[in-house]
């Protein structure tokens, strides 16, 4: 536990104290946001934040390890590419199939190691699953970061669920790994809460989306059956992947690719009822904490209450995004 605690602090404390670099950085090398119709900040943003939050991250374990598993091997080289093609993206402004194409090599390498879903299903499948999850993941929290401090809070609020899981297993290093990236996450929240002075741009929301599927996919539960613990790291992630969908739907029924920028969000509906920025961001930090104590219950649920919460919450949750569908409709 004392190892953990000072893993948190590392991270927490080399994001903290980089990040002001790295902010200069951007500038300098000409990392910058710059404002448009379609985004919410004035002025031009620098970006490159996570550089900070990854470096953060990665060497928070590092420090600590003696001899790493060659799974632990192979998540920091399969998130190290995906940071790099969110990196070049910062720069480039890359298509969508090339940024796809960075996420399959990560893919591609973790599978090498060993490292997918193994559910009761044949074996192409498992693989097909594992990289719908990591791609899907890893895209919604790019999605998600479109607000002063929401990405990098809600990553945080799932990277603390999965340390509490992994402790209550005793998985130390899924543990470990969760602890870094909170600490880098709340780190980097010190710059990027409203008024954000700094972005993190794709290298963050890439890398966090990435390391936080791999994690989920790790999380074992010993003591429940796989048929009811599946759901659990669906649900750690769960509003990363309700506001995917509700963009997904919303523009699709728009006739809009779903790779469009726009202000359709959940985080931008909540600012249309009439909420802040800020209260629209500790709101949606609520509601991910929710869906954490949702998978909380279901890892230890009997396979009947695991399912009945489980379709008790995609009830609710479908009847949100047409609610809140219906709201956009009428603006």
């Amino acid at each position: 536990m004392i190892t953990l605690i000072v893993i948190f602090l590392i991270a927490l404390t080399i994001t903290g104290m980089s990040t002001p670099w790295v902010r200069r950085a951007a500038i300098w090398f000409g990392f910058v946001d710059t404002p448009t119709r379609r985004k919410l900040h004035g002025t031009p943003m620098p970006l490159l934040g996570g550089v900070a939050i990854f470096a953060g991250a990665i060497l928070a374990v590092l420090i600590f390890a003696n001899r790493l598993p060659r799974e632990v091997v192979a998540v920091f080289l399969a998130s190290s590419i995906v940071a790099l093609t969110g990196l070049i993206d910062d720069r480039r402004n890359l298509p969508a199939w090339l940024k796809i194409g960075g996420q399959f090599l990560g893919f591609v390498i973790l599978a090498y190691w060993g490292v997918r879903v193994r559910l009761p299903v044949p074996l192409w499948l498992n693989y097909a699953i594992t990289f719908i999850w990591l791609a899907g993941i890893s895209n919604a929290i790019n999605f998600l970061d479109n607000m002063d401090g929401l990405s990098a809070g809600v990553s945080g609020v799932g990277a603390a669920f999965i340390l509490l899981m992994g402790l209550q297993n005793g998985q130390f290093l899924v543990s470990a790994l969760a602890a870094a990236v909170l600490g880098a996450c709340l780190g980097f929240l010190r710059y990027n809460f409203k008024p954000a002075q700094i972005f993190m741009g794709d290298v963050g929301s890439l890398f966090l989306g990435f390391i936080l599927a791999v994690l989920g996919l790790q999380l074992r539960f010993p003591e429940n059956s796989n048929f009811v613990t599946w759901m659990v790291p669906v649900f750690i992630l769960g509003l990363p992947i309700f506001d995917t969908t509700l963009v997904t739907i919303s523009r699709i029924r728009r006739g809009v690719s779903p790779n469009t920028a726009g202000k359709d969000h959940i985080s931008h509906r909540l600012v249309a009822l009439g909420f802040s920025q800020r209260e629209a961001v500790l709101l949606l930090y609520l509601a991910a904490g929710m869906f954490g104590l949702i998978a909380l219950f279901i890892a230890e649920a009997s396979v009947l209450e695991g399912y009945l919460m489980g379709t008790a919450v995609t009830v609710i949750a479908f009847y949100a995004v047409l609610w809140l569908e219906k709201q956009y409709k009428n603006r």
